[in-house]
């Protein structure tokens, strides 16, 4: 009997190891489905602002929450907003057809003890057709409030 002392601390060790990293693995999984909504919720949020707005303001701060750290690394360089017609060629003017907001370039840090790693993100992608683009028959729709 007295060769088992400490063996109750070394079991509990082994797992309590292997139940920490699945836990903290669990969590941040979590978190990661999590980014990977916020990303999707700002590609639609710049696409329907870039169709209600006009083309040449500024949305990039409105779309990304109002510049809130809802997310680390999340910035205006990750936001591509295009204005293409039907074929997907680049428009302007009264030839644009849809509003394409991108969310490119986001690095995801998963923080698991012993299993840290940087996960580049998918591209999110959301396309609108085209609405007003902030002018109407009274005038223009003011998208810097």
């Amino acid at each position: 009997m007295k060769k088992q002392k400490g063996v109750y601390a070394v079991e509990f060790t082994f797992v309590a190891g292997i139940f920490f990293v699945v836990l903290f693995a669990a969590i941040e999984f979590g978190r990661l489905l999590f980014t990977y909504n916020v990303l999707h919720e700002a590609s639609r949020r710049a696409a329907r602002l870039a169709v209600v707005c006009q083309v040449d303001s500024d949305i990039n701060s409105r779309a990304l929450f109002n510049d809130a750290s809802i997310l680390p690394n999340l910035s205006a360089s990750n936001l591509s907003i295009s204005y293409l017609a039907f074929d997907g060629t680049p428009a302007t003017g009264i030839d644009i057809d849809l509003v394409r907001a991108e969310i490119i370039g986001y690095n995801h840090q998963f923080l698991v003890p012993g299993l840290y790693r940087t996960i580049n993100s998918p591209t999110f992608t959301t396309t609108l057709p085209r609405e007003s683009l902030g002018i109407f028959q009274g005038g223009t729709t003011d998208c810097s409030l």
